[in-house]
């Protein structure tokens, strides 16, 4: 297997550094996501501009990309950068739009004019959609939303909200335009929201998609543990120039060999990151999708925590400080073990995979 990089594919991760860089210091970031409506719109207009959400497309349905390559090169960059923009939900409302044909929120969302958040999870349900609650039932030519869905990443300020809900032949998908939400701010920056639905009114987009939302959800774990592998790089290299600087009993302490082997530790576990998420890239599509994205979500959620708190340490007192930037690639590491199911969530995952498989052989 080739791990480098193609020449399109470098093209766009040097395109998107190069505008994260200019216009998205820390500083920047910081005042933009901790407060309403928890991201920039300019920021959001100039991804747009340079083709981010179109590339998570095909060029068939209106994007000029869509391969879990495509978006891998993307978010890890995004991470790279620690920006908190919502192209979570945007990566996975965009695609199912486009499978279902609706061109014209496809071609809004590509343009950077309107925004999309995918409403999946509820407070009880993790990760297995086989126990969704929220229901939907038609009423004439109308359908209706009834329960409340949680954590709805990139929600608040959203232009349409793609609701999962269950029906007499499945798990459906709905559209609803404009909704109340409960929205509030993430910990590591970024907005999210609940949903209470009662009666709600909706438009039914699929009364059956549940491989769909299988496959929107995969890919965005993949971005996911792309995001966290751009921002693991990016930690360790803060420590490592941090070692180099800081001064003990006359020398550097980068020179102290236990903080040595513990940097290298570091290094191991981010290139086994790096290393699993290829190899969830490569299988996209493939039979074990499943398999092989749970088990980097898995590997990518204990070991972002495990560099996180390395690295906070080998600071000292400046790796909790709100003004310097590691501390926030920290949190945004541990944040992202809990976004579409943590790691325990995903070894369960595993489990009733492998339960199934042995069901298939006998």
């Amino acid at each position: 297997m080739d791990f480098n990089l193609s020449e399109d594919h470098q093209m766009l991760a040097d395109s998107l550094r190069r505008y994260l860089t200019d216009n998205y210091d820390i500083e920047t970031r910081n005042a933009q996501v901790y407060a309403e409506p928890w991201h920039s719109p300019e920021t959001w207009a100039g991804l747009a501009e340079i083709g981010i959400v179109g590339a998570f497309i095909s060029e068939e349905q209106g994007g000029f990309g869509g391969s879990a390559e495509d978006v891998s090169v993307i978010f890890e960059e995004i991470g790279r950068g620690l920006c908190a923009e919502p192209l979570l939900g945007a990566l996975m409302g965009v695609r199912l739009l486009a499978g279902l044909g609706r061109d014209d929120l496809v071609e809004a969302m590509v343009a950077g004019t309107a925004r999309t958040a995918l409403a999946v999870y509820e407070p009880n349900v993790a990760c297995d959609l086989s126990h969704l609650e929220a229901k939907a039932r038609q009423d004439g030519d109308d359908w209706r939303l009834s329960g409340r869905k949680s954590a709805i990443y990139g929600a608040p300020g959203a232009d349409h909200l793609l609701v999962a809900a269950r029906t007499e032949v499945g798990i459906g998908l709905f559209l609803v335009n404009s909704p109340e939400l409960i929205s509030a701010t993430m910990v590591d920056g970024g907005g999210v929201s609940d949903l209470v639905m009662d009666e709600l009114k909706a438009e039914c987009l699929s009364s059956d998609c549940r491989s769909e939302l299988e496959d929107a959800l995969d890919m965005g774990r993949i971005a996911l543990c792309a995001e966290a592998v751009g921002a693991m790089a990016h930690l360790i290299d803060l420590t490592q120039d941090y070692l180099g600087q800081r001064q003990q009993f006359g020398r550097p302490i980068a020179s102290f060999q236990a903080l040595q082997h513990r940097l290298v530790d570091m290094l191991v576990e981010l290139e086994q990151c790096r290393s699993i998420t290829i190899a969830a890239v490569a299988g996209f599509g493939a039979k074990d999708q499943a398999r092989n994205v749970s088990m980097a979500k898995n590997l990518i959620g204990r070991m972002g925590r495990k560099i996180s708190e390395e690295a906070v340490q080998m600071h000292g007192g400046i790796g909790m400080t709100w003004e310097y930037p590691g501390a926030h690639y920290a949190k945004r590491l541990v944040m992202i073990d809990h976004q579409l199911g943590d790691h325990n969530d995903h070894v369960l995952r595993l489990i009733e995979l492998g339960d199934a498989s042995q069901g298939e052989a006998a």
